[in-house]
């Protein structure tokens, strides 16, 4: 039995409901895509569809705070509450497959490292493969401070007009193409008093997503290194996308990872930058897909 169709469904994160689109054969194999700070599962849509084409079953999620899904009612937006939602979600899928099989978990930057601590501080068995888009245990600062500056523009303040968001957009991703059409973007803008918002919770980057203990941070490189040591003793099926202008992920963090994770296969995204999968579509599904279907 297999259905095609896209299908919202609700699944129990670590406190939290979390937003999903399931698509693709009920049969298939299972594959999660964890979206990057900021955005939305919507990010994700070429890719899900070119996986569900290939006859996987796709959960394609909204993290907490973000899009669809509830935000923390504590404030809490450390690592381990985003890894504790991916191993609640890693279960769900596991308990409604047929064969009971892991998911391959594909996150991007804050989807990537949370799937990194999901599947490496628990001796619970959590996904199948892995998929890191840009982003390592080493990032550079200033493109993390660059990410930072643009999350923080008209946070509290919101924006005018949909002509507003596409700027800004724009600014920060000045090789992209301006969408002609803007109506897209309401995907991830919440309308309030006619202003729009971005669709994820302030508190997310206001300084309360994490607590006072610093290990349990979005970034801690040491916290990181140690995952990542893990997935290579497990030998963890793995695939690192980088894209080749991002300025996150450098080349040189890129090898560090190789290094720490020697059986990673690495693709090299030409023309992308830290947004890969919305950059080079056609490159990065190709990577993604062809990943998958030779580990899993």
């Amino acid at each position: 039995m297999s259905d095609d169709t896209e299908t919202a469904t609700p699944i129990e994160g670590d406190g939290v409901t979390l937003a999903a689109d399931v698509s693709g054969p009920v049969d298939g194999a299972p594959v999660v895509l964890l979206h990057g700070g900021g955005q939305t599962r919507h990010s994700w849509h070429h890719t899900a569809v070119a996986l569900a084409a290939r006859g996987r079953r796709v959960y394609n999620l909204d993290l907490r705070g973000h899009g669809d899904s509830g935000w923390a009612v504590n404030g809490d937006y450390s690592l381990d509450a985003f890894a504790a939602d991916v191993r609640a979600v890693a279960a769900y899928v596991a308990a409604h497959d047929p064969q009971h099989r892991l998911p391959a978990l594909v996150g991007a930057s804050l989807g990537g490292i949370s799937s990194l601590a999901a599947i490496a501080e628990t001796d619970t068995p959590v996904a199948s493969a892995l998929v890191l888009v840009d982003v390592a245990p080493r990032i550079e600062t200033q493109g993390a401070d660059r990410i930072g500056a643009f999350m923080m523009q008209n946070m509290e303040s919101g924006f005018a007009s949909l002509e507003e968001v596409a700027d800004s957009i724009a600014a920060y991703n000045p090789h992209r193409p301006r969408p002609s059409n803007l109506e897209g973007l309401k995907k991830n803008l919440r309308e309030r008093d006619g202003r729009w918002y971005w669709h994820w919770d302030p508190a997310f980057i206001n300084g309360r997503r994490s607590s006072t203990d610093e290990t349990r941070s979005l970034t801690h490189p040491d916290r990181l290194v140690a995952a990542a040591q893990v997935i290579a003793a497990r030998k963890l099926a793995t695939l690192l996308v980088r894209g080749r202008q991002s300025d996150l992920l450098s080349e040189q963090g890129a090898k560090d990872y190789l290094e720490l994770v020697p059986h990673a296969q690495l693709v090299d995204v030409a023309g992308a930058g830290h947004m890969v999968a919305g950059d080079r579509n056609d490159l990065f599904n190709d990577a993604v897909v062809g990943f998958l279907d030779a580990v899993t």
